[in-house]
């Protein structure tokens, strides 16, 4: 008896992966195989695929100029009881310096979709995010090309690892607004310049 259950059960399943219907549903991917054991990752183009953006950007200029130019002439005229001294001094000084510091960081994760699959497996990626907030908004929007060798088992990989990568936050809002100069400002910024 136990044995006609097992057979009527393998028989069954045979007839299931036999049916043109199961094979739709079937474990077997044409386009890729993947096994139960391990974690999906993007390698297609419509897979999504998580971005960690760790940006920190510094940059410092210093310059320093002094010259220093000095110069004396003199003469000196005699008549019998008179003497006449005559002397003069130039001299010219300059000391001149700056420096520029600018430092950015963006810390955020977003997550892209996949568009396409270059000839080398690279996948071109795109994604954007926006948050309202309080009438403020964060837009962050990304582009890059992603090798497949550099996506973690959970499916993020690095923005440092993202070729040709293209990474621009925008705030828009009170706050933002706040931040700009006044339209003054911008005019004798503008009116220095020339």
């Amino acid at each position: 008896m136990k044995h006609a259950t097992l057979n009527a059960l393998i028989v069954g399943l045979v007839v299931l992966v036999c049916d043109g219907n199961a094979m739709a549903d079937s474990l077997f991917n044409a386009n890729g195989f993947h096994a139960f054991a391990t974690d999906h990752r993007a390698f297609r183009p419509g897979d999504s695929l998580t971005v960690v953006v760790t940006e920190i950007a510094s940059a410092t200029s210093t310059a320093k100029t002094t010259t220093n130019k000095d110069g004396t002439v003199s003469a000196k005229l005699s008549k019998k009881n008179d003497t006449f001294d005559l002397s003069t001094g130039l001299g010219d000084s300059f000391d001149g310096g700056g420096k520029t510091e600018r430092t950015g960081r963006l810390l955020a994760k977003i997550t892209v979709t996949v568009l396409s699959v270059d000839e080398r497996g690279s996948l071109n990626i795109k994604g954007e995010q926006t948050i309202d907030v309080n009438n403020e908004r964060q837009s962050i929007s990304l582009t890059g090309r992603v090798r497949p060798q550099d996506i973690g088992p959970d499916n993020t990989v690095e923005s440092s690892r993202i070729t040709d990568a293209r990474i621009e936050y925008i705030g828009d809002g009170v706050l933002a607004e706040k931040q700009r100069p006044g339209i003054l400002t911008r005019i004798l910024s503008w009116l220095r310049i020339l």
